[in-house]
């Protein structure tokens, strides 16, 4: 896919860390698959893991965690 933001590079296939902010906590997910721009280093991650993410962000949030970091798990 071509980059929407550099509009001059292929994404390639890789990793990235995420950081979600939901009702005061703050959540990074380190190892995130995505598309990544080689040109700008801009992200794109699938709407399944996007969901999973916000899930995880809730989840953080209810357990009234101000920040907690996690590898994501496949």
């Amino acid at each position: 896919m071509k980059c929407t933001t550099s509009r001059q590079a292929e994404t390639r296939e890789g990793t990235t860390t995420v950081t979600v902010e939901r009702d005061g906590a703050t959540l990074v997910m380190k190892g995130v698959p995505a598309l990544v721009c080689p040109n700008c280093g801009e992200d794109y991650v699938s709407e399944e893991i996007a969901d999973r993410i916000h899930a995880a962000a809730v989840e953080v949030a209810g357990k009234g965690v101000k920040v907690e970091v996690r590898q994501y798990a496949a």
